[in-house]
C-alpha cells in the first residue's frame, strides 16, 4: 500500500488536479457569477506558468514534500497520532482537519506579518476573481507553506493517506472557491456550512482592508466563525465590488515577470 501511494501520489494529485480546473473552467463558461473586464488571454497564461514555477521550486528546495513526510513520521513513530493506539480512520479524519487549522492560521499570518504580506498579495494582486487566482501565489510562499506543512505532517504524525487527501482537497477547494461560478443563493447558504464556496471566499479578495482581513479559510468555513474573522457579504455586492488591492492595478502588472518581482516593489 505505502510502494503504491508513493508511487501514484503524483499521477493522483495531477489527475484531480486537470479534472477539476477543466470542470471549473467550463463551468464559467456557461455561467459565470461576475462579468470580468480583463480578459482570459491576459490574465490565465501568466497564471498558469505560475502554477510550473511554484511546483519546480518546491521539487528543488525539498528533498521529501508532506506525503514523504507523513512516511517518515509514521516509519519513526513520530507525532501525537503515533503516540497513541487510534483506530485509522479517525486518525485520517483528525490528521484532516487539523491540517486544515494550520492552513487557516498560516493564512492569518500572511496577512498580519508585513514582509509574508509582501509576499502573499500577489495572490490579491490578480485584477479578477477566476479559478486561475486559486493557483497564483509566489513560489516564495508556496516555499514556505510547504516547510511548515511538512512541520505540521511530522508534528501530527498524520497518516499518509490522510496528507494525500488533504493535498488533493486543499488544491480543489482553492480551485473552487476562487471560480467564477455562479450558484444560486440558496444553494450557497446550504453549502458554506460545508466548505468555503465562491461567494464566500470572494469577501476576502475585496480591496476594502476591512474585508480582505476576512474570511481567511480555504476549504472548510468554520474556523472563521469560531475565531471571529466571518464576514458573511460584502458590502458593495458581488457585483459591483472591486476585487484586489490599491496597489498594482494597471493590467502590466498581471504579467508573469511582474507577478514575480512584485514582493520587492513598493508600486
Amino acid at each position: 500500500m505505502s510502494q503504491l501511494l508513493i508511487a501514484y501520489e503524483p499521477i493522483i494529485r495531477v489527475s484531480f488536479f486537470i479534472g477539476i480546473f477543466l470542470l471549473l473552467a467550463l463551468w464559467e463558461l456557461r455561467s459565470a457569477r461576475r462579468r470580468q473586464a480583463i480578459c482570459r488571454n491576459q490574465r490565465w497564461p501568466h497564471n498558469l506558468l505560475i502554477v510550473v514555477l511554484d511546483a519546480l521550486a518546491v521539487r528543488l528546495v525539498f528533498p521529501i514534500v508532506a506525503v514523504g513526510a507523513a512516511f517518515m513520521a509514521s516509519a519513526n513513530g513520530w507525532g501525537v497520532l503515533n503516540l497513541f493506539s487510534l483506530p485509522q480512520w479517525f486518525c485520517v479524519l483528525i490528521a484532516i482537519v487539523l491540517l486544515d487549522l494550520v492552513i487557516y492560521f498560516q493564512h492569518r499570518v500572511f496577512h498580519a506579518i508585513p514582509w509574508l504580506w509582501r509576499l502573499h498579495r500577489m495572490h490579491h494582486a490578480d485584477l479578477e476573481f477566476d479559478v486561475t487566482t486559486g493557483l497564483r501565489f509566489h513560489p516564495l510562499e508556496i516555499i514556505l507553506s510547504m516547510g511548515l506543512k511538512i512541520l505540521a505532517v511530522i508534528a501530527l504524525g498524520a497518516p499518509p493517506v490522510a496528507v494525500l487527501i488533504f493535498e488533493v482537497l486543499l488544491n480543489a477547494t482553492s480551485m473552487f472557491n476562487h471560480s467564477n461560478i455562479n450558484i444560486p443563493e440558496r444553494v450557497d447558504r446550504y453549502l458554506r456550512r460545508y466548505v468555503v464556496t465562491p461567494d464566500m471566499h470572494r469577501v476576502h479578495h475585496s480591496i476594502l482592508s476591512q474585508e480582505t482581513n476576512s474570511n481567511f479559510g480555504f476549504n472548510l468555513p468554520w474556523w472563521d466563525q469560531m475565531f471571529g474573522s466571518y464576514r458573511a457579504q460584502p458590502a458593495e455586492g458581488h457585483i459591483n465590488m472591486t476585487i484586489g488591492i490599491e496597489k498594482f492595478r494597471a493590467p502590466r502588472q498581471l504579467r508573469l515577470d511582474k507577478m514575480l518581482i512584485q514582493p520587492f516593489r513598493d508600486f
